[in-house]
């Protein structure tokens, strides 16, 4: 059994122990891929997606079962990115299944063999270059050749797949999805964080992956569940928490996952064993995050254009903004016309500074919105 210093883990999945609640998603996720089907796993950023999918990965019917590939592609541009961390990958996971395993992959995929070795003890090493991928559509093949021909059933998660969709190639959608659909071998999970563009991607008509996938969305983990993990973790290390702490954080931070296992990391951190968690740490344990990522926010501002500084600052002190390219929003935040807010949110979008839910928008960042707002 892994143990941690801090059982409020932020970066990464640890073990079960370490993981609350997700029970219901994580045995329709189990069943949807045990039972033949590809899946869409949809939420906003850090809800918790790729948890849930490591703390599958990680259950004895799937790790016996299944060799597990987990791969994010968000900061891929091209298919060519794509197919760089896809086999990069692929070959880091099936390491511990040994040489055996590695062998059939590099048999399959011809193009990239001479980026992969072995040392005199058997230990792989994965030295291919992005430069070295000279036809992306050979290599994603050969990709999908080895998917086929593994010596167990795959599970394959793309995490960010929405990414696809801004590749400068015209037809990755379709190219995949032709892959996926005569990959009996594999099974996948695509998950995204962009509603709009993961909803258009697999529930439009005109789209490659339409009715290709079951669906499943990642709502908030329920707050009673929450505070019964907290309690649990605070009271196995001698330590108490107060009355109605759990929830004044999953108020404030909307019940998004990270930002409370953030908050309950560090009030975790500032209670001592045998010590009450109390309410007025709240606002100390905030503080000391965001005072960690102050010369990041600064440097952030920096090096935004005007505009677009201007209309973060005024929608993170709206909170929850709607009709922004409108005459009032423009006044009331004094911004320089509509036509330029519209200007600005595209690129605020596109850096993803910004979310967009049905017309509303939101600082991303939470701490930084909270950062934004003390100070402009």
């Amino acid at each position: 059994m892994v143990q941690v210093n801090n059982p409020f883990v932020t970066g990464g999945y640890v073990s079960a122990e370490y993981f609350c609640d997700r029970e219901l998603e994580s045995e329709e996720l189990v069943r949807q891929v045990a039972n033949g089907n590809n899946l869409a796993l949809i939420s906003t950023r850090r809800m918790g997606k790729t948890g849930l999918i490591m703390h599958c990965f990680a259950r004895h019917e799937i790790s016996k079962e299944y060799y597990t590939f987990f791969v994010d592609i968000y900061a891929t541009k091209s298919l060519r990115d794509f197919v760089f961390s896809l086999s990069k990958v692929i070959v880091e996971q099936l390491k511990p299944f040994g040489r055996k395993a590695l062998e059939t992959f590099i048999r399959c995929v011809k193009t990239l063999q001479t980026g992969i070795s072995f040392d005199v003890s058997g230990n792989p090493s994965f030295n291919v270059q992005l430069g070295d991928i000279h036809d992306s559509d050979v290599t994603l093949d050969e990709i999908f050749k080895y998917l086929k021909a593994a010596g167990k059933p795959c599970i394959v998660a793309i995490d960010e797949f929405q990414q696809i969709a801004s590749y400068p190639e015209d037809n990755v959608e379709a190219l995949l999805r032709t892959h996926v659909q005569h990959c009996t071998n594999a099974r996948f999970i695509f998950a995204g964080s962009q509603r709009h563009v993961m909803g258009n991607m697999f529930l439009s008509a005109s789209r490659p992956f339409y009715q290709s996938v079951s669906m499943m969305y990642l709502e908030c983990i329920d707050i009673d569940k929450y505070t019964a993990f907290v309690r649990c973790h605070f009271e196995k290390a001698g330590k108490k928490i107060a009355d109605g702490i759990v929830e004044t954080v999953y108020r404030r931070f909307e019940g998004i996952t990270w930002y409370i296992q953030k908050m309950f990391n560090t009030l975790f951190m500032l209670t001592e064993k045998g010590e009450e968690c109390c309410e007025k740490m709240i606002e100390i344990a905030q503080e000391s995050i965001i005072s960690s990522y102050r010369y990041n926010y600064e440097e952030t501002l920096f090096r935004l254009p005007e505009r677009q500084k201007g209309l973060l600052v005024s929608i993170s002190k709206e909170g929850k903004a709607t009709n922004i390219t409108s005459g009032a929003f423009v006044k009331k935040y004094k911004l320089t016309s509509p036509s330029s807010v519209q200007a600005a949110l595209k690129g605020l979008l596109e850096k993803d500074f910004i979310t967009s839910e049905h017309g509303t928008y939101a600082v991303y960042d939470k701490f930084f919105a909270i950062w934004l707002n003390a100070n402009y």
